[in-house]
């Protein structure tokens, strides 16, 4: 592999055009206000458009997805073809959010040049089978899939494969390269050609990279890395708060008030605890609305959309929301768990102070969880600072907290009600995310549904 040559990084960069962009895409990159590319970008594209295979490192927010998005879409006004780029992601709301970029990029692109009808189409687990199949059919020009529906499709897909694949893009490779990951990436890559230009990007790699390097990447292949390998912006303020296990809740609402202006991420460690948490803040009057993976896939979406929007400023997420998603609004993060993993951290904080903008991070750390921050701060090569809090000033909110959970909890048992069994629960479940997520008629929507 080769390294990335000094002569390249020191090249002063003042816009696109001066990367070898055509004049098509830099006009559509200033339509979204991309004036000045990002270190990644100055960096990648350049060596993308001179046909090198590339690992990519970059901190989260950096436009990652500019910097292989723009290679391959100038590619393709050269030579337009179906299934010409395939692109990977762990999770459906990344690949979603990936086709939107391809989408914004490519909008200009029809009306400039009628040879290319840029056309990008997603294929992601929960989603209709049947109507990802007539888009297949429809020739698009490029795919953004997760690894097990396109895997899906190849085996079961009549007529459907990837043949005629130019370029192949795992984004957040580390975690692709996972176990749960492993079998799809292994026949995904056996079904395609050998020929192709293959990109690797994540904000974090570990030493699994060198593996998929000798199964996809061509000798001509470049690793750029614009950042210390497990490091965050320097816009970003990182905190933690050491506290008794049993004031937990407390102090998280202490700090949510505190910041009642911010939209805020608070990250848990699992789907029931999403669902809890945002029902207990909720109670209090704060605007708390769950994500996480157990939620069918217009569910997670539908909260996306609300808290995007600004009607829900508080998103209690699993780490299904820790990668990629750009939601520029996200002034603080809360890891009301501690990640055991502690690379997810660095995923996590980055949905804040994203594109050269501030933002806070704060870790609640008690007892049982000190030894995963501490491998935190290993990681990350530093000591994070507490935040001096007055712990009588928290507990006055005890007593309000505590009846708020109380409710919750009530709720959470009705909502079982007498059927224990997992169906049932689900769909009282389902009812009251329809409520809230604003579905007015709940009941002739369960009858749609069934």
């Amino acid at each position: 592999m080769q390294p990335l040559s000094q002569t390249h990084k020191d090249k002063l960069v003042d816009t696109f055009k001066d990367l070898g962009v055509c004049d098509q895409l830099v006009e559509a990159c200033e339509n979204l206000g991309w004036k000045i590319p990002s270190k990644i970008q100055a960096e990648a594209i350049p060596q993308a458009l001179d046909g090198k295979d590339l690992i990519g490192l970059a901190q989260t927010g950096s436009g990652k997805t500019g910097a292989f998005a723009l290679p391959i879409l100038q590619a393709l006004l050269n030579s337009p073809k179906a299934f010409f780029a395939c692109v990977l992601s762990p999770t459906r709301e990344l690949a979603i959010q990936i086709h939107e970029q391809f989408e914004a990029l490519g909008s200009g692109i029809g009306v400039k040049c009628a040879v290319v009808r840029f056309w990008p189409k997603l294929l992601v687990g929960g989603v209709n089978m049947k109507e990802q199949i007539k888009n297949l059919e429809a020739q698009p020009h490029i795919i953004v899939a997760t690894p097990g529906r396109l895997v899906d499709h190849l085996c079961n897909t009549k007529g459907f494969s990837l043949r005629t694949l130019k370029y192949l893009v795992l984004d957040e490779a580390d975690k692709l390269l996972n176990e749960e990951f492993e079998k799809s990436i292994d026949e995904i890559l056996n079904v395609v050609p050998r020929e192709r230009s293959t990109y690797l990007f994540s904000a974090t790699m570990t030493k699994k990279v060198k593996k998929l390097q000798r199964a996809c990447l061509r000798s001509n292949a470049v690793k750029i890395e614009v950042a210390s390998k497990y490091s965050t912006v320097d816009t970003l303020k990182q905190h933690y708060c050491f506290l008794p296990a049993k004031y937990k809740d407390c102090y998280l609402v202490y700090f949510l008030i505190e910041k009642s202006g911010f939209s805020s991420m608070v990250f848990v460690r699992t789907c029931d605890s999403t669902s809890f948490v945002a029902l207990f803040l909720r109670n209090l009057g704060l605007r708390a609305i769950p994500i996480n993976g157990k939620m069918t896939q217009s569910k997670r979406l539908g909260a996306l959309r609300r808290f995007k929007a600004g009607e829900c400023n508080i998103l209690v997420c699993t780490d299904v929301a820790s990668r990629g998603l750009d939601i520029p609004s996200v002034d603080m993060v809360i890891n009301y768990d501690i990640p055991e993993n502690p690379k997810d951290y660095i995923h996590r904080v980055g949905r804040t102070a994203r594109a050269g903008r501030s933002g806070v991070a704060i870790s609640l750390v008690s007892q049982y969880q000190l030894q995963f921050f501490l491998q935190i701060e290993k990681l990350l090569g530093k000591k994070l600072p507490d935040i001096p809090i007055q712990e009588e000033e928290v507990l006055l909110l005890m007593e309000r907290v505590t009846e708020a959970k109380r409710i919750s909890l009530l709720k959470i048992k009705e909502s079982e009600g007498k059927n224990s069994k997992r169906r049932g629960r689900d769909d009282d479940d389902d009812e009251g995310m329809d409520k809230y997520l604003g579905m007015k008629n709940v009941k002739s929507h369960k009858k749609m549904r069934k």
